[in-house]
């Protein structure tokens, strides 16, 4: 593993697969102000590489992916400093969620609060069999905000409520069966579920890809009509990558 700063670690593989590990963070992957900024840092510095086709985010441990915020460096801050620390928070989650391949979230154990923001940015989510997930915020008397926001959308404005506002955990299955998760892995299997994933994924055209993901986070943000009419330039430009002509012609010469 090379170590981009103290609390970001990558593998490479020769496919354009790309690994970053959330390191030197505790057993649970706790995220203070310098690994918020250390795991953002590491995550634009790899945005600018194309070669990247897809990223996994994963934790060092294998007790969670983010076990959430650092409730020790939380508890000292007053109005300023805390809006600074959720404003660090906020940039991290922005970077996953802007990355533009796809991202796939690694979940193990916990996922917790801040922890939850981030994996609501990746794109793709695979969870152990035994992972667990929440928003315990209003418990030590503070609201989930920035991303939290992404959780209606992700499963519904009352599964949404229910999280942040009693601040109960739910398992992995019940996160399937709200659309928090996307595979639950059996026991053993979370590399092979995340691997299964990423192989999906390479079968498609990667300029097509980043493509349309950028259109997928248009579409969280822009009414349907501008949304439709955005996307028609954005099919447009997909021809000068040469990917369509490519992959179709090949499609239509398998057919003869």
């Amino acid at each position: 593993m090379h170590m981009l700063n103290p609390y970001c670690g990558v593998d490479r593989d020769p496919r354009g697969v790309v690994r970053l590990t959330i390191c030197n963070a505790g057993s649970l992957n706790i995220l203070g102000s310098a690994a918020i900024t250390g795991v953002r840092e590491g995550l634009e510095a790899l945005a600018t590489e194309r070669q990247i086709r897809v990223l996994v985010m994963a934790g060092q441990s294998e007790k969670s992916l983010i076990g959430g915020a650092d409730i020790k460096e939380m508890a000292k801050l007053d109005q300023a400093s805390a809006e600074k620390f959720i404003t660090g928070l906020r940039d991290l989650c922005e970077a996953v969620r802007s990355f533009p391949s796809p991202v796939i979230a690694r979940m193990p154990g916990w996922c917790l609060g801040g922890g939850l923001e981030v994996a609501a940015c990746c794109d793709f989510r695979i969870a152990a069999h035994d992972a667990r997930f929440g928003m315990p915020e209003v418990r030590v008397g503070i609201p989930s905000v920035i991303h939290a926001a992404l959780l209606p959308r992700l499963i519904g404005s009352g599964r949404a409520r229910w999280l942040v506002m009693t601040a109960e955990n739910i398992d992995a299955a019940t996160a399937l069966a709200w659309g928090l998760v996307d595979v639950v892995a059996p026991e053993g299997g979370l590399d092979a579920a995340v691997e299964k994933t990423v192989a999906a994924l390479l079968e498609c055209a990667p300029e097509a890809l980043r493509a349309q993901k950028a259109l997928l986070r248009q579409w969280e943000e822009l009414p349907l009509k501008q949304s439709v009419d955005f996307s028609v330039g954005v099919f447009g430009q997909s021809f000068q990558t040469g990917e369509p002509q490519r992959l179709m012609q090949g499609f239509i010469d398998r057919k003869r």
